[in-house]
């Protein structure tokens, strides 16, 4: 990875980027109500078994109005037309969105019924990189922002 514009990292292989362990820590604002929430765990993407791409798992604790739970999510990360780009999908293999770390920042939208969901994910450098997750419509008005932390 070379030095990109305002300090962002381009990544020529998105999917080598990402493998292995990272600690994700996020926080969650409802801006409609002020209700504000966090959650701390592990990433892990791991090669797909079977086939190209990467399987993403995410858990850890979920912390909301002060009520702790475990929470986890998987998504895949397929391979896209180039290196620097992936397709991403839930784990039964939905779209969710596009991502391109070719500049080292990407927006990507993912509509979900009446709201819409729009990703700004960051490369700092080889070891960090964030998401911020704007959610909005009739039924939420989020800002959800994940720092990943490469673990070794």
């Amino acid at each position: 990875m070379t030095e990109g514009t305002a300090g962002f990292r381009p990544v020529d292989d998105v999917l080598a980027y990402l493998a292995g362990n990272w600690r994700a820590e996020r926080s969650v604002r409802d801006l409609a109500s002020g209700a504000a929430g966090a959650f701390s765990g592990t990433t892990v993407f791991e090669h797909l078994d079977g086939g190209p791409g990467l399987l993403h798992h995410e858990s850890g604790t979920f912390v909301w109005q002060g009520v702790a739970r475990p929470a986890e999510r998987t998504l895949r990360f397929l391979p896209g037309d180039r290196a620097s780009r992936a397709d991403v999908r839930f784990a039964d293999g939905r779209p969710f969105h596009g991502l391109d770390l070719a500049t080292g920042r990407y927006v990507a939208d993912h509509p979900c019924s009446a709201d819409l969901y729009r990703g700004e994910f960051t490369v700092y450098d080889g070891d960090r990189w964030r998401t911020v997750w704007r959610v909005g419509g009739p039924a939420k008005d989020l800002v959800l922002t994940t720092d990943y932390t490469r673990s070794y």
